[in-house]
């Protein structure tokens, strides 16, 4: 059994982790391209979704309780086919049992690759 997770194979690194704001960044590689070459849609909603829910993770007893996605948006803005992307996760709701999420992907040069929402379930393990 493999035990390596989807951030260790799309080499997603923790840059910033607050309760009010989390960055993760991505660099573009082979692993993370479409056939034409760039950045896949999956990897930048991936990447997003992480954000969202290392911040969801901030916010809840991990001792007894989860974090699980509920649903996701991205709308892609800019094709890259090299560099790094970062998300900057922010909170806009942190209730009892959800949370929802604010998400921009930016890339090395700060241009706005794509933006997100992600809204998070908060589960007793």
């Amino acid at each position: 059994m493999n035990n390596q997770t989807l951030m260790d194979t799309l080499q997603m690194k923790y840059e910033l982790v607050t309760r009010e704001k989390i960055q993760i960044s991505m660099p573009i590689t082979d692993k993370v391209v479409q056939p034409m070459g760039f950045l896949h849609g999956g990897a930048t909603a991936a990447l997003a979704e992480t954000a969202a829910s290392l911040g969801g993770m901030q916010h809840v007893s991990s001792k007894d309780q989860a974090i699980v996605g509920i649903e996701i948006n991205c709308n892609h803005l800019k094709a890259k086919k090299e560099g790094v992307v970062t998300a900057t996760a922010t909170p806009i709701h942190i209730g009892k049992r959800t949370m929802v999420w604010d998400i921009q992907v930016h890339d090395e040069e700060g241009l706005l690759i794509a933006v997100s929402r992600c809204t998070l379930g908060i589960i007793q393990k």
